[in-house]
């Protein structure tokens, strides 16, 4: 069953369940009046039969069935006796007792009753008079009240009909428009494959639910496309980066074994062999770097990092690596508190982008030292890497985190054009931001950014 029918059903039956409720009580309601009703009416009738025999001495037995007949409806079957102590009837129309002893005693003893007598419906007053006490009792027949209610439960029977059908359909009709949008998001999901994941679901405009669940599903495509082109770029490009120096260093063995040659010779295959074995040990590395990128993209467990103790630990790394101030540290404005120093990533990850950033300021800088700024603050924490190498063009920025693309065609700069690539792939899974700021010709800076953990 589809959600717009389920939807349609359950707001029927609650609606129609509250409807039923109303019209119910009604019916009670208006049951209670009428049978309330009548009941005062026999009172009236009993009220009336007291004035008239409080008020004379000696009354006909037809004149206060003249007076009734006069000033009161006659109710359907109606009967009005009046006893005195000795339970005889002051009236003895007919020469009997219609009521026995036993309920006159209950009206002495109680003052007054009402019940119900099979059909009819029964009155009971218990009067205190000079002349003595006395029992009246008024008995009929309520037909006019249960035709009423007959009527009234038909038509109330008919009105839940047409209402619970009129429900279903507005309920129907409301449930298409507001899942309007879901339909919208089946019919584009079904046209995105894993050869157009860079597609997206078109947002709505009201921010509910629906809104949060496009955009949650726009970001897990945007994970499953960021992790699809890590594999195809490592598969791509794995075998021609290895296949290149690999090419290359097996044509310099096979040139140096066609036939005897000097010690320069020789010297020089090998320095050729030990720069493409140098070049295939670095795509190796970075390869093993993708790899493990790609394994941990979409599963990695974010937890928080504290930014600045990561930036001390890459300090001591290029210490070693480098020389002691060969990467210059330096603390902008901090917070106090310690919270705004943290953001929500995956160690290992973090490091692999920051180092390769560091990394490629150095091979472009070398010899010259590179300046490493951290400051925190407004819900934000900054990193930038600045180096002192030939600048960046602004061709080449929009370029440069492509995979293997690299800004020295020539490759008089070792690398192999993938740390960028993952750097850039990583800020990106944990919600920062990287700019490159360069004149062109002398120096470039990596601005990295992150929001601050929430508590």
């Amino acid at each position: 069953m589809k959600i717009k029918t389920r939807l349609s059903l359950y707001f029927t039956l609650i609606s129609s369940g509250a409807l039923l409720l109303v019209l119910v009580s009604i019916y009670i309601a208006v049951f209670s009046f009428f049978t309330a009703d009548f009941y005062k009416r026999l009172t009236d009738r009993t009220n009336l039969a007291s004035q008239l025999y409080l008020k004379a001495d000696e009354l006909a037995a037809d004149s206060m069935i003249q007076v009734q007949q006069k000033y009161l409806e006659k109710l359907p079957d109606e009967i009005i006796r009046i006893y005195d102590d000795n339970n005889i009837s002051a009236f003895d129309m007919k020469h009997n007792i219609y009521w026995s002893k036993d309920i006159i005693n209950q009206v002495r003893k109680e003052g007054s009753i009402q019940y119900e007598d099979g059909k009819k419906k029964v009155v009971g007053h218990y009067y205190h008079d000079n002349q003595g006490n006395f029992v009246i009792l008024a008995s009929a027949v309520d037909k006019g009240s249960t035709r009423r209610m007959v009527k009234l439960g038909q038509l109330t029977g008919i009105l839940f009909i047409i209402f619970g059908t009129g429900l279903f359909f507005a309920g129907r009709m409301f449930a298409q428009k507001a899942l309007s949008p879901v339909d919208k998001i089946v019919t584009e999901i079904r046209s995105i494959r894993s050869s157009n994941l860079h597609l997206r679901v078109g947002q709505v405009k009201s921010k509910d639910e629906i809104y949060e669940l496009i955009d949650n599903f726009n970001r897990l495509l945007e994970h499953l496309q960021n992790a699809f082109e890590l594999q195809q770029t490592f598969v791509a490009n794995a075998s021609h980066e290895l296949r290149t120096p690999l090419t290359s260093i097996m044509g310099e063995v096979d040139v140096a074994l066609d036939k005897p040659r000097d010690a320069k010779e020789y010297e020089r295959v090998l320095r050729s062999i030990a720069a493409d074995g140098s070049h295939l040990q670095e795509t190796i590395t970075s390869l093993m770097e993708l790899a493990q990128v790609d394994l941990h993209y979409t599963q990695a467990i974010l937890s928080p990092v504290r930014v600045d103790e990561l930036i001390w630990e890459l300090d001591e790394y290029w210490a070693v690596k480098k020389g002691p101030g060969m990467l210059k540290v330096q603390f902008g404005d901090m917070p106090e508190d310690q919270e705004l120093l943290t953001i929500s990533a995956h160690k290992s990850m973090l490091y692999i982008a920051l180092n390769n950033i560091i990394d490629n300021a150095f091979k472009y800088s070398a010899p010259q030292p590179v300046t490493l700024n951290f400051e925190a603050g407004a819900g934000t924490v900054k990193v930038s890497v600045a180096d002192q190498g030939p600048g960046i063009s602004e061709a080449d920025k929009a370029k440069i985190f492509r995979p293997f693309y690299r800004v020295n065609k020539d490759r008089s700069i070792s690398g192999s054009g993938i740390g960028l690539y993952i750097t850039g792939k990583i800020i990106e899974l944990f919600g920062g931001s990287i700019q490159v700021l360069s004149n062109g010709f002398k120096g470039s800076t990596f601005i990295i950014e992150f929001a601050a953990r929430n508590r």
